[in-house]
């Protein structure tokens, strides 16, 4: 996709040479080039780039715990003052010895638990503030989601103990509605030609909170841990700085993009449509896609299956290997904070450079040649004793990440009607957001149980099921 915006003086020349094309013969312009006037004309809205800024804001201060994650478990497993880390660890303790678990990889069992539930979380509540923000707008409810994250710092940067840390990741993964209204809002000012400039912006946005947000955690960790003992204050406190920017920003900036003419008149249907997409069966069976022929919706169930698998282990096998590198290669935090950066740059560096070029034909199989790659990536990655091994493993790693994501879903864009894309989409956002919520847990289970080896071979084991089925056209 084109990130660019045509310049003014790039679509003065489009408009000259097209009125000089008219004038020599104006029906065969009329008949050749009704489109590509269209095109020059519309402009993208300025509301994309309001959303853009406000949640990169949010990717920044979001993503700055990722590198920390393990060393701060270790943190609280030496000084939590509740004594919750304790009791946590002596519950496990019959299992631990039966598998013969090292105390230290507790910290993966209860890392996982956390990630879990900050996903599942998203899942359950981020339907429902879609829903309320179709009836009530856009606006106020993004604004209490941003007030709810700023309170979850607030929290981060009190947390002492295990408690307080655990409560804000609890109403951080509650207030994570942001994205998918974000989204939704997309929807609203965008039009058929214009809605793929927008999601390409969030796309921007991700890719570079994933680079950058990461680094800004692991320099402050680094910085304060030479100053204060509660090292994590400091970029708890910074992300509390960015998301309180966001608040003030999009509070200013953003103008309300569902009028009140356009917004649900009822809680109940907007409610019973976020109820499809939490519940498991009507999800997997595409239950909120109407009138939809018979071939297509066995395609999307098809694809949304594949998807929710390879996402499960991905993102289980993705979300320990902090804790690999923290345990295995005994990786500081600034270490992996340099780890997302380079995941981060290459993921940016293939999709602007490969994966936006890719033509529609071509889609399916840049998706299998994606899954292809995850498989020896993971395989690299566990068998890893050296930097070598693990470097070519983690390349692997992004390039397929920045291949498999987008061609699945744009596989599935292709099917239903356009008002049917924005459910078709929501389905496919609610798919991921539950393969999150299990796969850490099920994968930080098996790397505690038996090891990060074992866990990762199995994972790339079961990486063959997706990209065989999605080989296999329907």
């Amino acid at each position: 996709m084109n990130k660019n915006v045509p310049s003014r003086y790039s679509i003065i020349r489009k408009l000259t040479s097209l009125d000089s094309h008219i004038n020599v013969n104006k029906k065969s312009a009329a008949v050749s080039h009704p489109s590509n006037m269209k095109e020059v004309k519309e402009k993208v809205h300025g509301t994309f780039y309001v959303v853009f800024i406000s949640l990169l804001l949010d990717l920044l201060a979001f993503t700055m715990i990722l590198p920390l994650l393990p060393s701060l478990l270790d943190h609280y497993r030496e000084n939590d003052t509740t004594g919750l880390y304790s009791w946590l660890s002596r519950q496990v303790y019959f299992f631990q010895k039966m598998v013969g678990a090292p105390d230290k990889f507790n910290s993966v069992l209860f890392g996982g638990f956390l990630g879990s539930m900050f996903s599942f979380l998203q899942f359950v509540t981020s339907p429902i503030i879609g829903g309320i923000s179709d009836v009530v707008g856009r606006k106020i409810v993004m604004l209490v989601c941003m007030v709810g994250i700023s309170f979850s710092y607030v929290l981060w940067a009190l947390s002492n103990n295990l408690v307080l840390f655990i409560l804000a990741r609890i109403l951080g993964g509650i207030s994570k509605g942001n994205v998918s209204i974000s989204m939704a809002i997309i929807t609203d000012v965008s039009t058929i030609n214009t809605r793929g400039k927008g999601m390409a912006l969030v796309g921007i946005a991700f890719s570079l909170g994933f680079i950058v947000g990461p680094m800004i955690g692991a320099i402050f960790a680094v910085w304060a841990k030479q100053k204060t003992g509660n090292w994590f204050v400091v970029p708890a406190l910074f992300a509390l700085m960015l998301s309180i920017a966001d608040v003030i920003y999009f509070a200013i900036f953003f103008k309300e993009s569902l009028p009140k003419e356009k917004r649900a008149k009822h809680f109940a249907a907007t409610l019973d449509h976020a109820k499809t997409l939490i519940n498991v069966k009507d999800l997997f069976q595409f239950t909120a896609v109407k009138n939809i022929k018979s071939q297509d919706l066995k395609e999307l169930r098809r694809l949304g299956l594949i998807y929710f698998v390879y996402l499960f282990i991905y993102s289980g096998l993705e979300f320990t290997l902090t804790f690999l590198t923290h345990h295995v290669f005994n990786y500081t935090s600034m270490q992996q904070g340099w780890m997302f950066f380079a995941i981060g740059l290459t993921m940016a560096i293939i999709q602007g450079a490969f994966v936006r070029r890719v033509p529609p034909h071509k889609t399916r199989s840049t998706g299998i040649l994606g899954l292809w790659i995850i498989i020896p990536s993971f395989i690299s990655v566990g068998l890893a004793t050296g930097p070598l091994l693990l470097y070519f493993g983690l390349f692997l790693y992004a390039v397929s990440t920045a291949m498999v994501v987008p061609s699945i879903t744009t596989l599935a864009s292709q099917h239903g009607t356009e008002q049917q894309k924005g459910t078709v989409m929501g389905i496919f956002r609610s798919l991921g957001a539950l393969a999150r919520a299990l796969g850490p847990i099920v994968a930080s289970i098996a790397f505690w149980g038996v090891g990060s080896k074992i866990t990762y071979l199995i994972g790339s084991i079961f990486l063959f099921w997706p990209v065989l089925a999605l080989k296999d056209k329907v």
